[in-house]
């Protein structure tokens, strides 16, 4: 059976560090639970040509938007970047709706917020971002605030969403959703990032050992 693939979404001004935490677990799978299915990392642009992140990395975009198949995907990463309320966003967003009607889940993350919210992705499910007021004044068409939510990261159904000051949350829901870890492994995971305590490393290798 082929591997699904979690697609991430490279755009110039990409926020590198947010969905860092997520795309190594998933891609290295080696705190997956026994019989998880391993997923392979896919990035993807609205064309070929090389993007430019926040942290000056030159990305050359595995697929084009064209070339992603919903049927093959196991999750839509859509990281933050300064440029999304741009019009040239808009077809990645109709593949976004792609997604959920399929049953596959998008996960977005502080600008990419302002971008599901403007399309009315975020009106009728829990969601969060960098502040609802961030979102209110910036994305005129958004009418979801009754399920605004002011936590670090929130899993609404299949779209998942998260401040960017939250990128372990924001990993932490997206592996949850996934359902790649055990429970014991992924709270041992969070919080031995969140705490540095030793100690949550030792859970961690406990909760991963081989029967």
């Amino acid at each position: 059976m082929p591997q699904r693939v979690v697609y991430l979404y490279v755009l110039d001004t990409l926020a590198d560090w947010e969905p860092g935490y997520a795309l190594a677990e998933l891609n290295s799978g080696r705190f997956f639970r026994k019989g998880a299915p391993r997923l392979a990392v896919k990035t993807f642009a609205l064309g070929k040509d090389p993007v430019t992140t926040m942290g000056g990395l030159r990305v050359c975009p595995d697929l084009s938007l064209e070339e992603v198949q919903v049927r093959d995907g196991a999750l839509m990463v859509l990281p933050g970047g300064d440029t999304w309320l741009e019009p040239r966003h808009a077809p990645v967003l109709d593949k976004a709706r792609e997604f959920l009607a399929a049953g596959v889940p998008v996960a977005a993350i502080c600008g990419a917020t302002l971008a599901l919210a403007q399309a009315g992705l975020l009106d009728d499910r829990p969601h969060t971002s960098n502040d609802l007021g961030f979102l209110k004044s910036l994305c005129p068409a958004y009418k979801g605030e009754r399920f605004y939510r002011a936590q670090p990261a929130v899993c609404g159904g299949d779209v998942i969403s998260a401040s960017g000051a939250a990128p372990l949350e924001f990993a932490t829901q997206i592996i949850k959703r996934l359902g790649v870890f055990s429970e014991e492994a992924l709270a041992a995971w969070h919080d031995l990032h969140k705490s540095n305590d030793p100690k949550h490393f030792f859970e961690l290798m406990q909760a991963v050992a081989p029967e």
